[in-house]
């Protein structure tokens, strides 16, 4: 197993299931009366956060809390880094506070990677986004979402791939830490991947993911078990990529009438957070085919999992039963 979560590319297949399937095992763990596991007694996890989050950053935090990991959440505005401090010292700083594991989401695409390398932290260093790079527990969640619904196993199956089913993501890929990490995962999972976005929001370099790509969303549809909406991400946009927000809704968003063309079985997802009525209607967001909401509680499981097994849980506890019966 590896040791740091900095990229899926990271992440071979057996790796990347044995992540899917503990998370399928701990995923009850939300539905018990006591919702904690004696896993990570004693150990710290902070929550190094340099750009804003909700999702992520809670998702983590009651991960790490449900398997009883003391949590440190750090946030960049209030904090030393506003008067010039760099991620240097301010790792060494956690490090010296006992840091088990680092979360950490950046501004700057590389950043978990320079954490890891230059070992400001003896801890486990885990990516959760960083500039438009990757997001890697997002694709694993993603990953899980899908696999649950599609995998011809029965759902919540061990062992379960995503073997030739079709996946369509659409909008600013350009743009999209998501996009770049499910690209990888899902086809190291065995899925075909095809991107769909205006010319201008592909990432140059594209033709060397594994991946197919279209500018047109209407003739991906069909084939698809599961189509993925981007949100475009207007705040790291310094130049117009497409006419109007009306025309890339037009052409590529996601209404009742193109919900209508996909596959019966197919289901809609998004990252979040959504632009309602810009890359996604209202209607097709909380249709019954939407797994949106669904994401975000497999997204608790699935970084369960993930500091389950860096911080060795696996091979320290063998015990997964509710804390008041460890």
């Amino acid at each position: 197993m590896i040791t740091n979560l900095l990229s899926a590319g990271d992440l071979d297949r057996t790796d990347a299931i044995r992540i899917l399937d503990t998370a399928e095992e701990l995923l009850g763990v939300a539905s018990r009366p006591i919702k904690k596991l004696p896993t990570l007694r004693g150990r710290t996890v902070v929550n190094l956060f340099f750009e804003d989050s909700t999702r992520t950053r809670i998702s983590f935090e009651a991960a790490a809390k449900r398997l009883s990991a003391d949590v440190i959440n750090f946030s960049a505005k209030g904090s030393s880094v506003s008067k010039g401090e760099s991620l240097k010292d301010t790792a060494l700083t956690l490090q010296a506070m006992g840091a088990d594991a680092v979360i950490i989401r950046h501004h700057s695409s590389g950043a978990p990677h320079r954490l890891a390398q230059a070992r400001w932290t003896k801890g486990a260093v885990i990516n959760a986004g960083d500039g438009t790079h990757e997001h890697p527990t997002q694709a694993l969640l993603d990953a899980f979402t899908m696999r649950r619904h599609l995998s011809d196993s029965p759902a919540g199956s061990l062992g379960a791939d995503l073997q030739g089913k079709n996946v369509t993501i659409v909008g600013d890929v350009l743009h999209s830490r998501v996009a770049r990490s499910n690209a990888l995962l899902l086809h190291t999972l065995g899925a075909h991947v095809t991107l769909v976005a205006p010319p201008t929001l592909l990432p140059v370099g594209v033709d060397h993911w594994p991946v197919e790509t279209s500018y047109d969303l209407d003739a991906s549809l069909e084939k698809a078990d599961a189509v993925m909406m981007l949100r475009v991400q207007a705040e790291r946009m310094n130049a117009s990529y497409f006419p109007s927000a009306r025309e890339y809704s037009r052409r590529y968003g996601l209404d009742t009438a193109r919900l209508n063309r996909l596959p019966d079985h197919a289901i809609v997802m998004h990252p979040g957070p959504m632009n309602r009525g810009m890359e996604i209607t209202a209607d097709v967001a909380d249709h019954v085919r939407s797994v949106i909401v669904e994401q975000v509680t497999n997204g608790v499981a699935v970084r369960m999992a993930v500091l389950y097994l860096l911080l060795g849980g696996a091979a320290g506890e063998s015990d997964t039963t509710e804390e008041g019966t460890a």
